[in-house]
């Protein structure tokens, strides 16, 4: 089978600055694959390259077998994209934000109805529905902007932080959520600076200064490095000299 995402040696460069590192790995169909790592590790300007928003330096990728440097716009419309920065417009409601994407995915008009009936509906968010973003408590945002990114059916969803400065109640149902468009054979990408959270992933990657320093499944690291938890793992990853190692 086609994965559907790799990365060979993929490089992102700002003038003498290596933001990554010469990156490989590769993301199955129906995965949910966890790129972690500290702020600043590159694992948001390697989404970007994913996603067709920046050019790489070097290497080479393909996201739903199209290339990185050639089809970004064919990459573009085979996958979902939540940015840290919700992708939402604060001065729409939500009924509003829901036909706007709707439009700019291309749904025709019947099916942008059904899509506002169903995100509403599905995530009780009726008391909302016309409510400026920018007035709505931050866990709906979230909600709201992960379902808007995936009511097109992308091959592939990248998320970017999506559960940050959110509380546990709600960061449990936002995973929820992410298991449930996996079983609907969805490619779930998701970075993370929560180590907790990458227990609910199939295998997860760990990036230390733009480098992938560990990749596998959360139990095999955890028996890899002799640790409890996978945010032992990431301090002897991230901090080698406070751990004999």
């Amino acid at each position: 089978m086609v994965p559907a995402i790799t990365a060979d040696k993929l490089t992102k460069k700002f003038g003498d600055f290596t933001a990554v590192n010469q990156i490989t790995f590769e993301v199955q169909k129906g995965e949910i694959f966890g790129f972690l790592g500290a702020n600043g590790a590159g694992k948001t300007t390697a989404m970007r390259m994913l996603n067709g928003l920046s050019r790489p330096t070097s290497g080479q990728a393909s996201v739903a077998g199209f290339d990185v440097y050639r089809e970004t716009e064919k990459i573009k419309k085979h996958i979902g994209y939540m940015s840290q920065k919700f992708s939402l417009y604060e001065d729409l409601t939500v009924r509003e934000n829901i036909q706007f994407y709707g439009g700019i995915y291309g749904l025709p008009g019947r099916e942008i109805r059904h899509q506002i009936k169903e995100l509403i509906g599905g995530l009780g968010m009726q008391e909302y529905a016309n409510t400026l973003v920018k007035a709505i408590p931050l866990g709906w945002k979230q909600k709201l902007s992960f379902s808007i990114a995936i009511m097109h059916r992308p091959e592939i969803v990248f998320l970017d932080e999506p559960t940050g400065g959110v509380d546990p109640i709600t960061r449990r149902q936002f995973w929820e959520m992410i298991y449930k468009a996996a079983s609907e054979g969805m490619t779930i990408f998701v970075t993370t600076h929560y180590m907790d959270e990458s227990e609910y992933c199939g295998r997860v990657s760990i990036m230390v200064d733009g480098r992938i320093a560990a990749l596998d499944t959360p139990r095999a690291l955890k028996e890899q490095f002799g640790a409890s938890s996978m945010n032992d793992v990431f301090l002897q990853l991230t901090r080698p000299n406070q751990h004999g190692s």
